[in-house]
């Protein structure tokens, strides 16, 4: 179970960066470009956005350059999130890093500039404008909160500073955490980041997995404080730009891009705390029942209702399922997946420094490329699934949007991956009537897609939400502060059906999220909406996949509740959510009565 050095892993396992740039001088060459359009784009337009035309063309002329960035961002951020021990590799991160954020607040003037045009010339450019109509009318909506343009140019230029909390948190958690081997009668273990969320979590072998918990989560405290220090200047940084832009309070200011009420924000955290609680501990007392455990342990909630029955799965498999599953989708969708595999769109190696979970990240009207650790388990086809979701997103948006507009809000945004999940796993309940068979994949879809989303990160939510509550009353966060948080929050949701071991409310440590604003409730905000349009394609079929698309295409093109009616869903409600809760609970009531019938056990 060991990790290999990045150099060691197959290569045919690898992500082809060279899809970007062929080789390395490309990328130099067109950061060296970059920064001379870039200064004849300050000579074009700085003190001179004062009429609609000129705004145009000023956008117009910048969104040119937005794909490009992308390319030298991604073509050097990527090598580092696949081998965060490689200092070269990072080293040249951080150049990139540094010339890109000059040339950020080279141009930082643009949006303070446009708002000081008077409004009558604001209103002219916005029916004048195409690509950059939505990014307008968004600038304009934000006005109130913008500073002056020296101020925002200060800003620009600190933007790699606000971003080191976040690299402080990576770098400490895949380069610098040593984990020692466990033993467990006698074999030894090796441990690691990937290797205990992505295997260990979900042995079998109750032994095995109680002793890798441990070994695990002793690991972590030995890193909370420097953890927490990082997370605190990460939301005090947060907490200070709400200040400083005039916005009520902390969650106004970081749910304002979202273009979503907190009212939607909170309804998803409290409905689901509430309604979906009940149905996850009778899951855990199936569990429980099912593998014999005098008691049933946070450790232990991610173990598979019929481990036996979870078949090993190959890279090559994985592409026939997903193909298979989601050619409801149409040839366009199919073409996409065959080219992920073929082109070496994702990167399935599991290596020493690599960052764990995963990612899909597009390059406008490109290729995507996925991130993800392979362990030869159907989880991880699910995954592979679900970020080929995000995949599919970026072909439809990017086609029909700008760039401006090709991304939807992240209230949205986990929406088209979760769907992706839905859709594998119907299709593999349609492939047998065996009992057994379903229930495997009806766990699996509960195991992998609900737990993950509706559980994982809606805890995240939970306890989110209650730091941001301190931070937003003037206060500041330490481990100790952060381990009871998390504690409580546990026991909230699982009441006496689990325990929470000593450790368990270490796992504020374990997600990147964190320090990416109000990121992990919009998982089920996502899943919500890809659950009821999946019940929708189930029964009406053609009708709904053209909606489903509509609702890809659309991007950032109009609002979550506007994209979300193009699904035919209304979000303005909580009946999508109340009837996803439901649904969630109907699948676990079908798994609790199959295990009746399988293995006469009963609740």
């Amino acid at each position: 179970m060991g990790l290999m050095a990045r150099k060691d892993v197959p290569v045919n396992e690898t992500w082809d960066l060279s899809l970007i740039y062929a080789e390395e001088q490309q990328m130099w060459d067109a950061l060296e470009k970059l920064k001379a359009d870039t200064k004849t784009f300050v000579e074009t337009y700085q003190g001179k956005l004062t009429t609609a035309e000129k705004i145009v063309a000023c956008l117009d002329e910048y969104e040119k350059n937005l794909p490009i960035s992308s390319c030298i961002w991604q073509y050097s951020g990527l090598a580092v999130e696949a081998d965060y021990t490689d200092n070269k590799l990072r080293e040249r991160y951080e150049k990139v890093g540094d010339v890109m954020t000059r040339l950020y607040s080279d141009t930082a003037f643009v949006d303070s500039e446009i708002l000081l045009a008077p409004m009558e010339e604001l209103e002219k450019a916005v029916t004048l404008a195409k690509g950059c109509r939505i990014y307008l009318q968004d600038l304009i909506a934000k006005k109130k909160h913008m500073l002056s343009p020296e101020t925002e140019k200060v800003l620009a230029s600190l933007d790699r500073s606000f971003e080191v909390p976040y690299e402080v948190y990576n770098t400490l958690k895949l380069a610098d955490i040593a984990f020692d081997p466990f033993t467990v009668d006698g074999k030894e273990y090796t441990l690691g980041y990937s290797l205990y969320e992505d295997d260990y979590e979900l042995e079998a072998n109750t032994p095995v997995r109680r002793a890798a918990f441990r070994a695990f989560y002793d690991t972590l405290k030995k890193y909370e404080n420097t953890t927490a220090t990082a997370y605190n200047a990460c939301v005090t940084q947060e907490k200070v730009m709400s200040e400083l832009r005039g916005y009520k309070d902390v969650f106004d200011y970081l749910l304002f891009e979202q273009k979503v009420t907190r009212e939607m924000y909170d309804r998803q955290i409290d409905v689901i705390t509430e309604r979906l609680a009940p149905h996850m501990r009778r899951y855990a007392k199936l569990l429980q029942k099912k593998y014999g455990l005098e008691k049933m342990t946070f450790g232990d909630l991610k173990i598979a209702v019929d481990p036996e029955y979870d078949p090993k799965v190959t890279i090559a498999e994985s592409h026939k399922y997903v193909r298979d599953a989601l050619s409801i989708l149409g040839g366009d969708y199919v073409g996409m997946i065959d080219r992920a595999y073929r082109e070496r769109w994702i990167d399935f190696a599991k290596n020493e420094g690599k960052s764990t979970g995963g990612f899909c990240s597009g390059l406008y009207r490109r290729n995507s490329f996925i991130l993800l650790n392979w362990n030869d388990r159907m989880s991880d086809v699910f995954t592979v699934a679900h970020e080929l979701g995000h995949a599919g997103q970026s072909m439809y948006s990017d086609a029909a949007q700008s760039c401006f507009d090709c991304d939807p809000s992240m209230y949205l945004v986990e929406a088209p991956s979760t769907m992706n999940e839905l859709l594998l796993a119907n299709y593999l309940a349609n492939t047998s009537d065996d009992k057994r068979f379903r229930r495997w994949v009806l766990s699996s879809m509960i195991s992998n897609t609900y737990y993950h989303n509706f559980v994982t990160h809606l805890r995240e939510a939970w306890y989110q939400r209650e730091v941001y509550k301190i931070i937003d009353e003037g206060g500041s966060v330490n481990a100790d502060i952060l381990s009871d948080i998390f504690r409580k929050n546990l026991e909230l949701f699982w009441g006496d059906a689990v325990e929470i071991p000593e450790g368990a409310e270490l796992t504020w440590m374990r997600q990147p999220h964190y320090y990416m604003g109000l990121y992990p409730y919009t998982y089920s905000a996502g899943l919500t909406v890809a659950t009821q349009a999946m019940l929708r394609i189930r029964a009406e079929g053609e009708p709904a996949v053209n909606d489903w698309k509509r609702f890809l295409a659309a991007g950032g093109s109009v609002p979550p509740a506007e994209m979300a009616k193009l699904a035919g869903i209304d979000i303005n409600t909580d009946g999508p959510l109340n009837a996803t809760i439901d649904y969630i609970g109907s699948v676990i009531e079908e798994i609790i009565k199959l295990t009746e019938e399988i293995d006469g056990i009963t609740l």
